[in-house]
């Protein structure tokens, strides 16, 4: 049995997604999507209730169809190595993407980026896309890339950005196929060098979920405060120093990190240790940064 109220509902989905991207999220109203539906404005109301509740209901239709069609492709796959299976996955997102930028591109500058419901949807999303990014690199590599996994997601993240940027911009005039296979290159140079050179990694699985929409909380920023800390110490005791002066900056440090654990850190305090550990050159660049992590 045909779900007619399920017909409409995909009808003024598929309709508004047209309009936003014809007309902008600024200028789209309800009336010109429900014109453009054939239905009177009232019988869009009914299913949505706003045009920020009908603009998230179709960003995350859109989002669902990627996924799904994603999915597809795998069952699809075949016989294939991991790495052109890979590079499969980047074409499809590379296209996709191209063809519903608006949509997959991100909402700096609309006020539907502090819409709670838009908000929990994206928030949604972006955990989606980043454990599916997780999810083909360790098909591609296995589990010898687990340190350094989120940096190589984040790298790659910021490459595709990048590039879909461009090409949406019509300034790539390489077919989505081969700008696939030039992005697998390129991170499997990287992902080589790292485990060549068995670096630190940067990222963890707790830093990789926050961005400007959904920025860091005050515990996971009191970490990374420590954690960039206790980066000070160590460069503090690699200093060609006499011990009693290092020793004193360690010190420091250590104030520092006892007053950033307090639920409102005194600010003149903290101001006085920065101070003192500007007065040593090689550690004014860990202050400069501090000072933009408080």
């Amino acid at each position: 049995m045909i779900d007619l109220e399920e017909m409409k509902k995909r009808q003024i989905l598929h309709t508004a997604k047209a309009v936003f991207i014809e007309k902008g999220y600024f200028s789209a109203s309800m009336k010109d999507i429900a014109d453009a539906c054939g239905m009177a404005k009232g019988s869009i109301y009914k299913i949505f209730d706003s045009k920020e509740d009908l603009f998230t209901a179709v960003f995350e239709d859109c989002h669902l169809i990627m996924f799904e069609q994603a999915r597809e492709l795998d069952r699809q796959q075949g016989d294939v190595t991991p790495m052109e299976r890979l590079r499969r996955r980047i074409e499809f997102q590379l296209q996709y993407t191209l063809e519903n930028y608006f949509f997959l591109s991100e909402f700096k500058e609309l006020p539907i980026t502090s819409n709670e419901k838009f908000v929990t949807v994206w928030k949604k999303k972006r955990a989606t896309m980043l454990t599916w990014h997780r999810d083909c690199f360790y098909e591609a590599y296995g589990n010898r890339i687990e340190t350094y996994i989120w940096d190589i997601v984040a790298i790659f993240r910021g490459q595709l950005r990048e590039y879909i940027t461009y090409a949406h911009q019509k300034v790539i005039a390489l077919p989505m196929a081969e700008l696939a296979l030039f992005l697998v290159e390129r991170m499997d140079a990287i992902v080589n060098d790292m485990l060549l050179k068995e670096g630190k990694p940067v990222l963890n699985e707790s830093s990789i979920y926050f961005n400007h929409i959904n920025p860091i909380d005050s515990h996971t920023k009191g970490q990374t405060i420590h954690d960039f800390l206790l980066a000070l110490a160590s460069r503090i005791q690699q200093l060609s120093k006499p011990e009693h002066v290092r020793q004193e900056l360690q010190e420091v440090v250590d104030l520092l990190q006892r007053e950033f654990k307090q639920d409102v850190p005194n600010k003149t305090l903290v101001h006085v240790y920065t101070t003192f550990l500007e007065t040593v050159v090689e550690l004014r660049p860990y202050v400069r940064q501090l000072y933009l992590m408080k």
